[in-house]
């Protein structure tokens, strides 16, 4: 091993010591240490004052929250969708979304996913092909078809459902049932917020945007 390696870990367990007056210390307590302190060398505010930039620090924190949660999210959706052969990240939530309908509309299903309508159409393809969906006329619009889940779709779902329910366990952390609580409400009002834009206000600038704020 370096020893230049060891010098540098024994001077940031001192600083680790030194921030931390716990009685009991653990290494799992050590890593979170390190990597918060590896992530507040990245952070907007110190970025921004590099380049001379101004900054809302909490909003564009927020955002490379959100996005960074986004990417963990799939890769972690994917490791436990991976004993499920019929189901990729996208076509799990599809799937999961139609099970609490009897049927809806192509348009209607990738609008509750949030999706641009072509890469909607490609994964309703992948479900209808691995005949976990499928398509009927609609009765009311000769010119739409509804869909729905087949049999093999429901056991499927089922079949997937516990290790989702893992997947979102790990998605949540070590958060508190409270923090959880209020995390869920702080994502279901910007959630709302987005859906608007989504649904109405696609085509609008960003300056147009911002007058909802």
């Amino acid at each position: 091993m370096s020893l230049n390696l060891v010098i540098d870990l024994l001077e940031e367990v001192k600083d680790f010591e030194e921030k931390n007056h716990k009685r009991s210390i653990t290494v799992e307590d050590f890593r979170n240490f390190l990597n918060e302190k590896a992530y507040q060398q990245e952070n907007p505010v110190r970025l921004a004052g590099k380049f001379d930039m101004e900054v809302n620090n909490c909003e564009n924190e927020i955002a490379k929250q959100v996005i960074l949660l986004g990417r963990y999210a799939k890769q972690l959706l994917r490791k436990g969708l991976e004993s499920h052969e019929h189901l990729a990240n996208e076509d799990f939530t599809y799937l999961y979304r139609l099970m609490d309908y009897d049927s809806l509309t192509k348009t209607q299903l990738i609008e509750k996913n949030g999706h641009e309508k072509q890469s909607g159409i490609e994964i309703i393809k992948r479900l209808t092909k691995h005949e976990l969906i499928s398509e009927t006329p609609d009765s009311e619009d000769k010119r739409s078809v509804r869909i729905s889940v087949t049999e093999k779709g429901k056991t499927v779902f089922k079949n997937s459902m516990q290790d989702i329910t893992r997947v979102s366990k790990l998605l949540c952390g070590t958060l508190t049932n409270e923090e959880k609580l209020q995390f869920l409400e702080s994502l279901k009002k910007l959630n709302i917020f987005h859906n608007t834009i989504y649904m109405n206000k696609k085509e609008e600038s960003l300056e147009e945007l911002e007058m909802m704020l």
